[in-house]
């Protein structure tokens, strides 16, 4: 397989130009109108942040994606899926609050935001793929319903993969609650029985009477139990909880594997910023200083190639001094396994190369 095209700019700017126009020069220099968005629906993903969390990218970049896609004559619109776990965008109402309070309004960005696996996290198209790990996909419905799929991403680390990027961002990102559960989780979901009230909720939207009350608590037969994740979207008092028990390396590959599931068969584009670089993942409801100093915008057509530059320059870059890797030992002489030392985060690259999603192999274009 011969290179793929990665462009890259700095964060300098000047007074001819801002970031944001240099945003969108980058994008326009790296093809983005080869694609025909001709009254196409364009979904451009992103994460909205979690409420508490101030490392997510704002809104104006967001907003420079929003203008490229109307000006080629698409539809777009922002979205992402519900997450599996407690916090502020749990359900559709709550995520779109939190988007809102994030500042992701139609007023900021020029469009409207779509949580792509509606209000429980339900909302699910099935898709083959056929994986080692995954044979049908679980993705969030507007996701797949879009014509074009585009990623905004903010590159940094993560605690179970490594960094979060371009397939983090689609992989993980685009999965339903229960394709969330299916990539964390080689079982079934649990209840802590302290927290339970025994409200009958996760019996009642059970369609395989897998939970069960005894004595006023819930417990979940995983003889009956399809890992639908349906019992932690109603539970009022967050009490059933995923078991987040898969190793990093196979949570990797089945990322990787989600991923080809929602690009395959259509047009994709993908941009990563690599700034505030911080070393957990922006759904933490707070964010530690960055690990390393800001790098630059990159942008291309192929995920795989993308996360493999975006690596290569953070692994390039000094440590700051009282960041979570300053702290850790140098061992690896890799930023993101000394500051996360239980996973590897080449394993997500190496199989998403292995079933044909992009090359690591890159010719670096700097505008």
């Amino acid at each position: 397989m011969e290179k793929s095209k990665v462009y890259y700019t700095t964060m300098k700017a000047s007074f001819h130009e801002n970031l944001p126009q240099k945003l969108k020069r980058l994008i326009k220099t790296a093809g983005i109108g080869e694609i025909d968005f001709e009254n196409k629906y364009a979904a451009i993903k992103m994460h909205f942040g979690e409420p508490g969390n101030l490392a997510f990218l704002r809104p104006n970049y967001a907003a420079v994606v929003v203008d490229m896609v109307k000006e080629l004559g698409g539809k777009p619109f922002l979205t992402d899926c519900n997450t599996l776990y407690v916090g502020g965008r749990k359900n559709a109402l709550d995520h779109l609050e939190s988007a809102y309070k994030n500042g992701f309004s139609p007023f900021s960005t020029g469009c409207h935001v779509i949580i792509a696996d509606g209000l429980k996290g339900t909302d699910e198209e099935l898709v083959p793929i056929d994986g080692e790990y995954v044979k049908e996909a679980k993705i969030g419905r507007a996701v797949m319903d879009a014509d074009v799929f585009i990623t905004l991403n903010h590159f940094k680390g993560h605690e179970s993969t490594g960094f979060g990027g371009a397939l983090k961002n689609i992989g993980m990102g685009c999965g339903s609650r229960a394709g969330k559960m299916e990539m964390h989780s080689a079982g079934k979901p649990f209840v802590n029985q302290e927290d339970c009230i025994g409200c009958y909720n996760c019996v009642k939207i059970c369609a395989h009477d897998a939970p069960v009350i005894t004595s006023g608590k819930a417990s979940i037969d995983h003889d009956k139990c399809v890992g639908c994740g349906r019992c932690i979207g109603v539970c009022p008092k967050d009490a059933v909880c995923a078991a987040s028990d898969e190793s990093n390396d196979i949570l990797n590959k089945k990322i990787a594997e989600y991923s080809l599931a929602v690009v395959k068969d259509r047009p994709h584009f993908h941009i990563s910023l690599v700034i505030d670089v911080s070393p957990n993942c922006d759904c933490h409801a707070e964010n530690d200083i960055p690990i390393v100093p800001d790098v630059g915008m990159f942008a291309s057509f192929d995920p795989v190639a993308l996360d493999r530059a975006c690596a290569d320059a953070v692994n390039r870059q000094p440590i700051i001094a009282g960041s979570q890797l300053d702290q850790m030992p140098h061992v690896h002489h890799d930023h993101f396994i000394d500051s996360a030392p239980t996973t590897d985060w080449k394993v997500c690259l190496e199989h998403a190369e292995k079933i044909g999603l992009g090359t690591q192999e890159y010719e670096l274009i700097e505008i």
